[in-house]
């Protein structure tokens, strides 16, 4: 907090008044406040055991991102490469989700990314049920610190957990309807989506992802 007082310190030299400085001291705090909560909740899941997923997962993915964000992105797991680096979305699907942010010159810092679980699940499967169960509590925590006005969901395992639905839910049926779900003590506009991952198989569908990331985008005070 020593350089919170030299910059308010230089604010009122330059002719700020107490009221000012109050508001600007409050903002910072806050934001500190929110890294702390966050810095914290990163340590429990690092040393999670609460699933397999641990015993052969290289890195925890956490997430990252701008946790003042208005807008979330929630995907379904690590793969390799997210594994390997320890942050989400940095593989093919990584890269082709940035690319589609950046044709509406949007930087993927401004945004907050993660998955359902934060464990790679070996060989890429799909989450297990109880994997997801056991890891769901520290999205939800996640969801409520960042409290986003809209999360878009990429793919049917976030949209089916996050809207807890049945697992035979398809996404197909699903995308590009806006549900409100109250997660927390706040109700956020969720948006189903593809995948980017499948994407990468089905090309056919990148008009549809950009038509639903546009509409979370605009949603979120971004466009």
């Amino acid at each position: 907090m020593s350089e919170l007082k030299k910059y308010l310190d230089f604010l009122k030299l330059i002719g700020f008044d107490e009221i000012r400085l109050k508001e600007v001291g409050e903002v910072v705090t806050e934001k500190e406040n929110l890294q702390e909560e966050l810095g914290a909740l990163k340590e429990e899941v690092l040393k999670c055991c609460k699933c397999r997923l641990c015993e052969k997962r290289t890195n925890v993915v956490f997430g990252e991102g701008d946790p003042k964000t208005n807008l979330m992105f929630v995907g379904e797991a690590p793969g390799e490469q997210e594994d390997l680096q320890g942050r989400p979305f940095v593989g093919r699907a990584g890269q082709l989700l940035t690319k589609f942010l950046n044709l509406f010159g949007v930087p993927r810092e401004r945004v907050y990314i993660t998955n359902i679980v934060k464990c790679r699940p070996p060989g890429n499967r799909n989450p297990l049920p109880d994997e997801i169960s056991s890891c769901y509590p520290f999205l939800e925590k996640q969801i409520e610190l960042i409290s986003p006005d809209v999360i878009l969901c990429l793919g049917a395992f976030s949209t089916r957990t996050i809207l807890n639905l049945p697992e035979r839910a398809a996404i197909s049926k699903l995308r590009g309807k806006p549900q409100k779900v109250k997660i927390g003590k706040k109700e956020i506009t969720v948006i189903p989506t593809f995948h980017p991952a499948y994407l990468l198989r089905n090309r056919r569908g990148e008009p549809e992802f950009q038509k639903d990331l546009e509409m979370a985008l605009k949603l979120a005070g971004f466009m």
